[in-house]
């Protein structure tokens, strides 16, 4: 798979069938483990007994742990790139790029959840000062929003700015974070599977909802009174 991002890879080393298989299950471990406890938590004596092999042949694919972690993150946002890419830049109108993102976003992080699990701990270890290791891999990303927006002047979503641009990605982003990765530890007595195929295709539903309203700018005008709002 290629990675579209903007820093380098490890140093290269001469690849065979079963060193790219080894590599592979190497990154494959690497990311349940890293999702499940954290950078610091996990030790690549852990990462080699998942994949059934010694520690110190880790280093034939990976310099250190940080260089598995990079090459994890790297993975998984590679993988989201190249779902949401070809949508966000297809022909149709603006409104329905970015509603068939959207829903491939949602789809992607209920296919790997770990992405959900991982940019949590991402924000949970960062300190002040610092940038957190995902930061290095969002260029492609940055590049394809302003591709986007580069070719979308003109249409009528961006001529009545609905809504600013990182507010709304961060409105839906967050919400399927949390839906993965937080409700299930904060509310266990809800006692369903946000990964089970119905719940993340209602969770998809009402995503694609705010982004609708969103998009449209439904909250600039009035609304009629739901039920459980103050009297007015």
């Amino acid at each position: 798979m290629q990675v579209e991002r903007g820093v380098a890879e490890p140093a290269s080393r001469p690849t065979t069938p079963k060193a790219a298989r080894t590599r592979a299950a190497l990154i494959e471990a690497g990311e349940a483990l890293f999702a499940a406890r954290g950078f610091s938590a996990t030790r690549l004596e852990d990462v080699a007994a998942a994949v059934g092999i010694r520690r110190a042949s880790i280093v034939y694919h990976f310099r250190d742990k940080r260089a598995l972690y990079d090459a994890v993150l790297a993975d998984v946002m590679a993988g989201l790139h190249e779902r949401i890419a070809p949508l966000l830049r297809d022909d149709a109108p603006l409104g329905r790029r970015i509603e068939s993102a959207v829903g491939a976003w949602v789809s992607y992080v209920g296919e790997r959840p770990s992405l959900a699990r991982l940019l949590l701990r991402e924000v949970a270890d960062a300190t002040a000062g610092d940038a957190p290791p995902v930061r290095a891999h969002l260029g492609p990303f940055v590049t394809l929003a302003k591709e986007v927006m580069a070719r979308g002047q003109g249409d009528p979503i961006l001529s009545r700015a609905p809504a600013d641009p990182a507010h709304m990605a961060s409105t839906i982003a967050g919400a399927t974070i949390f839906f993965v990765a937080a409700l299930p530890t904060l509310s266990p007595d809800l006692r369903f599977d946000p990964l089970s195929e119905s719940q993340i295709g209602e969770h998809r539903k009402q995503v694609l909802a705010i982004t609708r309203r969103l998009l449209a700018g439904d909250d600039d005008g009035p609304r009629e009174p739901e039920p459980g709002d103050p009297e007015r």
